[in-house]
């Protein structure tokens, strides 16, 4: 029987690649003037505000249990403070493609992950697959990996190193615990709000210039898109299509955050596309395919 289309889910894998693609490029426009956790709390303060009204208009804010605000809570601390706030960090010191390629592991540490502990089967299929998709990756960026050694970029690669490992663990949590949730955004809206409270008190407690004036435009409005596309649209997004496949086949879509990220790069910044990097898309493609084709989702 041939499978139902699902519009939905495409459109939210659509979503989670090329929405999160820009985010780098916006990420680094914001920490120019903006410290980095003013940064990704005023943008999870946005993203709540436009969840609440969301909410209010649908009617659709309510208390539900404890239990319930301590899970949203959980996935608040590990997938947005630490993996969002700590990766707006670490684009302090490093480069955004080299940030985009520090975290196109996630698709290798979730696979890896999930056959550790029993959530996927081990397969030769999906080793290959991805492993080829992070050559393809290695491959854009090849004449920059001496970078990763250079004493300078220490602090921003420590950052990364969390934020993969929190968006990692809050990944498997999700589909290990699959709390079968109609209330996407009132999910999200808890998460935005305490993860804003945290960030708030971490740039105050780090970011010593509180000097708003020092802020420029382009910086708020690169805040302003991470909140309502970075969070709100993609988060919802990456929640909905959690539900529908394996955690793998969402965070694969890493590779194409960083080929979308390279793109805007040359876009904007002007910098060139060479024969590597057509070469690196043609293996992410390659990658994603194998990892994907007739793939079945855990439960």
């Amino acid at each position: 029987m041939t499978r139902k289309l699902d519009v939905r889910l495409l459109f939210a894998l659509t979503g989670v690649a090329l929405i999160w693609g820009t985010t780098y490029l916006g990420i680094r426009v914001a920490v120019e003037t903006i410290p980095p956790w003013f940064v990704a709390a005023i943008r999870q303060t946005i993203a709540a505000i436009v969840l609440l009204v969301i909410l209010l208009r649908k009617r659709e804010l309510i208390w539900k249990d404890w239990p319930y605000l301590r899970r949203q809570m959980l996935l608040s601390l590990l997938m947005i403070v630490v993996a969002n706030g700590m990766t707006t960090v670490a684009e302090q010191t490093i480069p955004s493609g080299l940030t985009s390629l520090l975290n196109a592991l996630n698709p290798l540490i979730v696979f890896l992950a999930c056959v550790a502990i029993g959530l996927q089967k081990p397969s030769l299929k999906g080793f290959v697959g991805v492993a080829i998709g992070f050559l393809g990756v290695v491959f854009i960026f090849r004449e920059g990996l001496s970078e990763l050694l250079d004493p300078n970029y220490k602090t921003g690669i420590m950052f990364l190193c969390f934020a993969i490992s929190g968006w990692t663990i809050g990944t498997l949590y999700i589909k290990k615990n699959n709390h079968k949730s109609d209330h996407i955004f009132l999910d999200l809206f808890y998460q935005f709000a305490f993860s804003a409270a945290v960030q708030f008190v971490l740039a105050f407690l780090f970011s010593p210039d509180h000097n708003v004036a020092k802020w420029s435009l382009n910086s708020m409005l690169a805040v302003s898109y991470l909140a309502v596309f970075g969070s709100v649209v993609a988060f919802f997004c990456y929640h909905y299509a959690l539900k529908k496949v394996a955690a793998t086949e969402v965070s694969i879509l890493t590779y194409f955050n960083t080929v979308i990220a390279l793109f805007l790069g040359w876009l904007i910044l002007d910098e060139i596309i060479t024969k590597d990097i057509l070469i690196a898309t043609v293996l992410i493609i390659i990658g994603v395919f194998i990892t994907n084709y007739k793939g079945k989702s855990f439960k």
